[in-house]
């Protein structure tokens, strides 16, 4: 049995989620959690090759009873609420259905998900929960209604949860980037300027390498290259 600290993933299989997995599995046993079988299996492949132990759950975020499931018994050392999804555009556009979309994949999983774990961090005594938030989390844009609005609520939960359990030995942590090139880049848009996800994956390694009395709580991250 593995003797390394367990880390767990939301949206672990593409973007910022799979290149955190892939930094950390040098040091960490991977949990990554995602909706896709396959892409669970080639990340699992990936996290191997760098030396890591992996767990695969195949769960949809949106799906309540079925995180409830997919949870149940699941102990981790480091939580890193990845999982987003974005739909830019006007709000009298958006419908019901991304509308809540992005509420229950981009807040209401944070919530499901690190209920589940963090009684055992806190009985324990020890482990870190590390937010992924955005630069939108304190400002906007246009198209950004509901992508914006998940990311401020993240952040107000995220302050309040690192009050609330840091005496009691669980760090809680934000990283905010700026543009990352991901799949949630609109379609066309020109990121060789951006950031990658390995940017923010080396973010969050450093967080976790912080000394157990220091806690890095909330990191912005931007890309330094101009726009082109």
């Amino acid at each position: 049995m593995s003797t390394l600290p367990t880390v767990l993933i939301t949206g672990a299989s593409r973007g910022i989620g799979r290149a955190i997995a892939v930094r950390l599995a040098p040091t960490h046993h991977v949990i990554g959690l995602a909706r896709s079988r396959n892409d669970l299996q080639t990340l699992g492949a990936e996290v191997a090759a760098h030396g890591g132990g992996f767990t695969g759950l195949e769960v949809d975020l949106r799906d309540r009873q079925a995180m409830a499931l997919a949870l149940d018994g699941v102990a981790c050392d480091v939580l890193v609420n990845n999982a987003g999804v974005m739909f830019k555009k006007p709000f009298l556009e958006l419908t019901p259905d991304e509308w809540h979309a992005m509420v229950d994949v981009n807040f209401n999983a944070v919530y499901h998900v690190t209920r589940a774990v963090l009684p055992g961090m806190v009985a324990r005594g020890r482990g870190h929960v590390i937010n992924i938030a955005s630069i939108a989390g304190r400002s906007a844009f246009v198209g950004g209604s509901c992508y914006a609005a998940t990311k401020h609520a993240m952040l107000g939960l995220s302050e309040s949860l690192m009050l609330e359990v840091r005496d009691q030995g669980v760090k809680v942590s934000t990283v905010m980037p700026g543009s990352v090139a991901t799949e949630l880049t609109p379609g066309g848009s020109n990121v060789g300027w951006a950031l990658k996800p390995e940017d923010v994956a080396e973010c969050v390694a450093s967080m976790l390498a912080m000394p157990e009395h220091a806690l890095m709580y909330n990191v912005e991250v931007r890309a330094s290259r101009p726009r082109k």
